[in-house]
Order: C-alpha cells, then structure tokens, then sequence
C-alpha cells in the first residue's frame, strides 16, 4: 500500500473551528460580497502585517495584474518576463496591451535588466517584471531604465507575500504591485489576489476599478469590472493571517536544509537569492540537463512524491497564444528546472526521503 501522496505544495490553514466562529458574524450579517466588514478587516490588518501603506483586495492574482493595467490605462507594449505563468501573459492580453518578452538572469531566474532596453520601442508603455518563487528584482535598476524612459512599472508579486527589500516590503516597489492570495501561497484566502500601490490616487482608483468602476455615491466614474473579494474568502484569510509568521519561519528552516542537504551533488544548482530577502515560498533545483530531470522525476513519482516544473514551457513558447520571441535563458531554465515539496505541514522525515532519492543517482 503506497504512502499518502506528497504534492509539491499544500495551503497552510488556520483551525477549522477560528474560520467557522469567523463565518458565524457573515451568517448573521447576511452580508457575502460588495466590499463587506471581513474584506474591509482582511485589507487592513494584511496591509499593516506586511508594513504596506495601502492594500485592495480582489478576487484573484490575476485579476490584480489586469486592474493594474486597467489602473495606469495602458495601451501599447508592456515588457514582461518570459519565466512566469501564463496568467501574467493572459492578463496582459485581456487589457488588450501586447506582451514582449525578456529573457531572464541565468542566476536569479528574474528578469535580465541588461536586456530591457533593447526592446523598448514607441509602443513600449510599461515594464511587468516578476518576482520569481519570492525571489525580489533589481528594482532600482529597473526604477531607473523606467524614469529613463517614462515607463510605468507593474510588479507581479504573485509569489511575494513577506519578502522585502531594504528592509521594507518589496511590494511597495514600482506603480503598482500585484500580489496572490491564491492556496497556494504564504497567506492564503482560498482564491484571492491584491493590489499594492504608494499612491494614494491609485490605491482610490483601484478600489473602485474592481467595483465596476462605483465610486462611493454609486455613481460609475471608471472603467472598472467585478473584482470584489467575498466576506467568505476574507474570513479564511483572516483565520489564516495568525500563522504568516510561523508559515514563513518553517518555510526558510526547510529551504536551507533542502540547499545544505543537496549541495553536494555536482548536477543541480539553486537559485540565486542576492537581492533583498526572499521569503522561500519554492524551493527550486536546477538540473544540469532535462533527461537528469527527467529521472529525477520518475523516481520520486514511484515514491508518491509529485514535484512540480514550475514554469514549464517559458512562456514564450506558449505559440498558440504569444508570437514567439526566442529566449534562450529561460527557454533553458524551463526544461531543466523542479520545484520540489515545500509547505507548512511537509514533514522533516519527508524532506530527508527526498533528499535521499535525489541523492541516490
């Protein structure tokens, strides 16, 4: 009889006894949707958490990005990173802007900021660089070809939840910043996303852009669509939010004993974390080649062990939906790279079994 399966992530969860006594207060409310008291809560006490000036819940990451864009109304070129999901491409697409493709740092796996420049042409408006599994960009470097050029930038910060930069949060960084709130990541309301922006005209407008474009008379003063996070999916992230700091201290201690216990081998290598402080949402392996990979893979599968290849295939290569543009950093990363189990309550008698099937060549 084989052991319960081992998946790549899991989502970290409150008690199920503190959401539903959260529940309780939206039953007797009646209140589900329409910028209710527990979305109103979950904005706050998440802003103040991360140390973020301002914070606006929606329904998802995707639609984060796509009120980003909506935001800053956008028309033409946004340059973006070829190492990503699909949903940062099909959000781009949705707001009828054209995504061009950057290759990525062989390193960090973010964006080449030495490769922006080339692609900017007149139709460029802004830049969406992507901070890869918690990994933070070069911002300044980015801030800067940004001014050079009078370029918005939009972060997908999808995996960035808790990492920083000088010492403050990396989600304060550029326009606006996109965020996740999806199962998946460090603080979680089931499906979710938010919008991060120092501007506080923005931050007005984004509230009402995920509203239908309702300002606080009910009148329709944008071009906005519904974006609204339920009181449901609140709840689950207030519930949850209690645990962030435990959440993010596991996820490090694994981190690094994953990297120590696998630094010997001479065929895989890490990401290279040199910017700012990652939060560790991922943990990364890449392999010198995609037939090593590949067994790699296999023999963890016989065990009930499901890594994942995150992102496989670079996006650029997704042809049915993007002209290609041909990266050849990320294109190679993407074959090569395995985002091994990593969560909250992954066992440490796991992590060494994994350790030593990958060790076993």
């Amino acid at each position: 009889m084989k052991s319960k399966p081992i998946f790549v992530t899991q989502p970290s969860l409150a008690p199920l006894d503190e959401y539903v006594n959260l529940l309780k207060g939206v039953w007797e409310r009646g209140i589900l949707t329409h910028n209710g008291p527990l979305v109103c809560q979950l904005e706050n006490q998440l802003a103040k958490k991360l140390n973020v000036k301002n914070l606006v819940a929606v329904s998802n990451g995707t639609v984060a990005i796509q009120a980003a864009i909506k935001c800053l109304e956008l028309k033409g070129e946004i340059i973006t990173s070829a190492f990503t999901w699909v949903a940062t491409v099909s959000a781009i697409k949705w707001e009828a802007c054209t995504p061009i493709f950057c290759d990525i740092d062989p390193e960090t796996l973010n964006i080449d900021v030495n490769s922006i420049e080339e692609l900017i042409t007149e139709k460029t408006v802004a830049i969406m660089p992507v901070h890869v599994f918690g990994n933070p960009c070069d911002v300044d470097a980015i801030e800067k070809i940004a001014k050079k050029h009078k370029l918005k930038v939009i972060y997908d910060a999808a995996h960035a939840i808790g990492s920083k930069y000088k010492g403050k949060s990396v989600l304060e960084c550029g326009d606006i910043s996109a965020t996740s709130l999806h199962a998946t990541k460090l603080i979680n309301t089931g499906e979710g996303g938010a919008c991060i922006s120092v501007d506080d005209k923005l931050h007005e407008k984004l509230k009402r852009i995920r509203f239908f474009g309702h300002n606080q008379a009910k009148d329709i003063v944008e071009d906005g669509f519904n974006g609204k996070m339920t009181e449901v999916h609140a709840a689950l992230g207030i519930a949850n939010m209690n645990y962030f700091d435990d959440v993010i201290n596991d996820r490090k201690q694994k981190y690094m004993f994953y990297q120590k216990s696998l630094s010997h081998l001479d065929f895989v290598r890490f990401q290279k974390l040199n910017i700012g402080e990652s939060n560790y949402s991922y943990f990364p392996v890449i392999f010198d080649r995609e037939e090593r990979l590949l067994d790699a893979e296999k023999k963890l599968n016989k065990e009930n062990i499901f890594p994942r290849r995150y992102f496989y295939p670079s996006v650029n290569e997704f042809k049915k939906i993007v002209k290609y543009r041909e990266c050849k950093v990320s294109e190679s990363i993407s074959r090569r790279i395995l985002c091994l189990p990593l969560y909250y309550t992954l066992k440490m008698s796991q992590i060494k079994l994994i350790v030593e099937i990958l060790s076993n060549k």
